[in-house]
């Protein structure tokens, strides 16, 4: 794939045109980054670590009736994916306190919540990812209150698919982050979702198990997504 069909650098991953209008190559990258990019480290083996671990969620969510963009896996670490119209936010579900949510409030880690709590953030690394609130997005015509309502709904189910996924292999599912596009009028699943964009908490230990090890230096990033791999795929 030639940089000139490149369409986007993230962070962790680059998208790509295809051959075919309506689907795009996505492509993992061994980068690690934190704090909206102001840490940034190549950590070889990654890249091929989030896209299998994307892969077991998101076949799991597929089998359970959640549409997503995901088409097929090309090799270990690219993904052939739907091509969509992306909505610009962030979308932060919280099962436990932790992370900025407890410090904004000044809880205690590991705080319990009554129930899920979801969040908005603009998605913007110029801005760097403000939170938004529901008439903000709907005044700014980001999506509308139908979409809105559709978006939480969908978050909220692929919490409760995914407690119990995670919960089998000993991880308490602490948060997560997602993205949304729409295909035809349809809201889909999109972007990844590994250790990156979510906090695993051992139930047990409760050490962390995803990128708060290479957030807070508490230990080897590689190696963590490793085992949470192993976990997943010998439960």
């Amino acid at each position: 794939m030639t940089e000139n069909n490149l369409l986007y650098e993230g962070k962790a991953k680059n998208i790509y045109k295809t051959d075919k209008e309506n689907e795009l190559l996505m492509v993992y990258k061994d980068q690690a980054t934190a704090f909206n990019g102001k840490k940034k480290e190549v950590l070889p083996g990654k890249g091929v670590l989030n896209c299998r671990i994307s892969t077991l969620v998101f076949d799991y969510l597929i089998k359970n009736g959640v549409k997503t963009h995901l088409i097929e896996n090309l090799s270990d670490h690219e993904q052939l994916v739907q091509k969509s119209e992306v909505f610009p936010l962030e979308v932060v579900l919280r099962n436990i306190g932790s992370g900025s949510f407890v410090r904004k409030f000044h809880l205690e880690d590991g705080l319990k919540l009554r129930e899920p709590i979801i969040e908005f953030y603009y998605k913007s690394d110029a801005l760097d990812d403000p939170f938004i609130n529901e008439s903000q997005i709907h005044a700014l015509r980001i999506a509308d209150k139908e979409e809105i309502a559709r978006i939480k709904q969908m978050t909220l189910e692929i919490n409760q698919l995914l407690i119990p996924f995670f919960a089998q292999s000993d991880f308490d599912l602490v948060d997560f982050k997602l993205e949304f596009g729409k295909v035809n009028n349809e809201i889909i699943l999109v972007d990844e979702f590994s250790p990156d964009n979510c906090r695993l908490w051992d139930k047990t230990s409760h050490h962390s198990m995803d990128k708060d090890v290479f957030r807070k230096h508490e230990g080897d990033l590689v190696k963590t997504y490793h085992s949470v791999l192993e976990r997943l795929t010998t439960r």
